[in-house]
């Protein structure tokens, strides 16, 4: 697999010719002024060449792209503000222009984005859901193409050092949400910290989708690590990054082998939204073309993963299930989650997520006795995959509001607990 990377890079490259001639003759016969651009077989042509650009493009990181938000009831600016930064994460603030004192000062919540190979920016509509009644931050994780082999490793130990190095800075008042893979590294880091009394311990924690105990309602993606085990994948799915990229011949997994596991998911879907793209483009509905190409343009946009960092998750997580058995390490520390006193506990899940399975996320507050069961609370959300526990209507509407409830109730309560217990 050293050279997978070498043969793709190769294969784009190829076909670049292709790619600007279909571009180019696309734009041609679309062209207003062309007096063939609005007969049947100028557009059937425009939208094959469209189509075949678009499945031969390399997407680029989307932007977040929020310009604005509205806080109790009026229109305010957003702009973004890097806080916090290292070599394979920053953490990118969202600051409200408000005209007008608040009613009561808003709570800090950091979105800890999935490391799993998209981009922070699927979490668009997370964030947009929860900006007007929070502070909001978000870790944005760092392509490792992109970051030169000469900054060392990064793996899950690194991953959990960065979290706590991270809830020190923007603590001790602040409440996180973990979205599906980081609910492990989230939930060690915070017991780890409360083990050695650690300055910035959040308030809360609210964890969705996320593979806590994979052993429960395993999925397919579940079954297919445990079948394989860790040395399978290092076998097949980890490669070099070329010397084209700043992070040359470093190991990752590449994100084009993890999109292509994603589309393989739920291929027909996929073939049946391009088919579907194709009649849109033919019949001029750009309405539809344009919500298709907004769709696939961030679901398309991937990015790569350190060897070292998705092996030691597939191996810990996923084969070994070594959190839940109580046999988790970090740096030869034991990661106990019967740790957690005073972290609030929100638990979150989808009934139909076919990625964690119902009950995964759950086993996060049996496996906390020693917090009060006043400090825990679980949320099954009927009728939705793994995508609408984090973003969609249902999340809008029903997730966000209660996540917003129970950071609120949360909140104020951490001083007068500390008190109590300390």
């Amino acid at each position: 697999m050293d050279l997978a990377y070498f043969w793709y890079e190769s294969a784009r490259a190829l076909l670049t010719p292709a790619r600007m001639a279909a571009d180019m003759t696309r734009y041609g016969l679309a062209n207003p002024a062309n007096p063939m651009a609005y007969s049947p077989y100028a557009r059937s042509v425009a939208a094959g060449c469209e189509m075949f650009e678009r499945v031969t493009r390399r997407y680029g990181k989307p932007s977040f792209g929020i310009k604005s938000t509205t806080v109790e009831g009026r229109p305010a600016a957003v702009s973004e503000r890097v806080v916090w930064e290292r070599p394979f994460c920053r953490v990118v603030a969202f600051d409200r222009a408000i005209a007008h004192p608040l009613s009561a000062p808003q709570p800090k919540l950091l979105i800890v984005a999935p490391m799993s190979g998209h981009y922070a920016t699927l979490l668009r509509g997370t964030v947009e859901a929860m900006i007007p009644d929070h502070q909001v931050f978000i870790t944005d994780w760092v392509d490792a193409r992109m970051v030169p082999i000469t900054e060392g490793s990064f793996d899950l130990d690194d991953y959990i050092d960065y979290l706590t190095a991270i809830f020190a800075d923007l603590g001790p008042d602040l409440h996180v949400m973990a979205v599906c893979q980081p609910a492990v590294p989230v939930a060690a880091a915070v017991a780890l910290m409360e083990a050695r009394g650690a300055h910035g311990i959040p308030c809360s924690m609210t964890l969705m989708g996320g593979p806590v105990d994979t052993r429960r309602s395993p999925t397919a993606v579940n079954c297919l690590a445990q079948e394989r085990g860790a040395a399978w994948f290092e076998k097949h799915c980890i490669t070099l990054v070329p010397p084209i990229h700043p992070g040359a011949w470093r190991r990752v997994y590449p994100g084009f082998l993890q999109l292509s596991g994603f589309m393989a998911m739920n291929l027909d879907r996929h073939v049946d939204a391009h088919s579907a793209m194709f009649d849109h483009l033919v019949k001029g509905d750009g309405d539809s073309a344009d919500k298709h190409r907004e769709f696939y343009d961030e679901y398309l946009a991937v990015m790569d993963l350190t060897a070292e960092y998705y092996l030691q998750t597939v191996k810990t997580v996923f084969v070994d299930h070594a959190l839940p058995k109580g046999e988790m390490m970090h740096r030869g520390q034991p990661v106990d989650l019967s740790a957690i006193r005073r972290c609030a506990i929100l638990a979150v899940e989808g009934e139909n997520d076919d990625i964690s399975g119902v009950g995964q996320t759950k086993a996060a507050l049996d496996l906390t006795p020693n917090l009060a069961p006043e400090r825990k609370r679980y949320h099954l959300q009927e009728n939705v995959g793994h995508y609408g526990v984090f973003n969609g209507s249902r999340f809008r509407s029903t997730i966000a509001p209660l996540i917003g409830r129970f950071v609120r109730e949360m909140e104020a309560r951490p001083a007068t607990y500390l008190r109590a217990v300390g």
